[in-house]
């Protein structure tokens, strides 16, 4: 195996003051409209209001089966699955899904058009994100996401529903 070097987005949750200014810019960006859906943001802000907490929560791979583990906590009183910290979309669950036609989001770094760093981390002024880069051992990242995305797509709604999304997407 050969290092190779990634740039990726280090997260301090002691540094986020829940802002949302990621979620906002995110959202802006890749749907380029006037009106800002969380739920279109390829991170979110967990929130715990009564410790004062917050964790950022950047969407990773699609996962095509549920995870088995469900290891509980504890956070203020309230009880939460691994399941709410989960960077992944997956089948059970609609975190980090696009929520009109349920596409898998995962995190592109503002890939296209290419930006000097994410606009999450851009517009992160407590410096909770930053982007860093680090070397890794492996091989390059898998091409066939968006391949994926398109099966499962496909599988859930059938070819001809896909078509007409994105026929009535490419005349917006």
């Amino acid at each position: 195996m050969s290092m190779r070097k990634i740039k990726t987005i280090r997260i301090n949750p002691s540094k986020c003051t829940g802002c949302r200014s990621c979620e906002v810019i995110c959202s802006a960006f890749h749907y380029e409209s006037s009106l800002v859906n969380r739920q279109r943001s390829r991170i979110r802000v967990f929130v715990d209001e009564e410790n004062d907490m917050y964790i950022p929560i950047i969407a990773g791979p699609y996962a095509e089966a549920e995870c088995p583990a469900r290891y509980k906590m504890t956070i203020g009183g309230k009880e939460y699955d691994e399941c709410f910290f989960c960077r992944a979309s997956c089948p059970s669950r609609d975190h980090f899904k696009e929520p009109d036609s349920g596409i898998p989001l995962k995190c592109d770094m503002c890939g296209e058009p290419p930006q000097p760093e994410p606009l999450c981390v851009k517009w992160c002024k407590s410096e909770a994100l930053m982007y860093v880069e680090r070397e890794e051992e492996g091989q390059e990242e898998d091409a066939g996401d968006k391949e994926r995305a398109m099966e499962y797509l496909i599988k859930k709604y059938g070819l001809r529903e896909v078509r007409e999304l994105f026929d009535r997407k490419s005349e917006m």
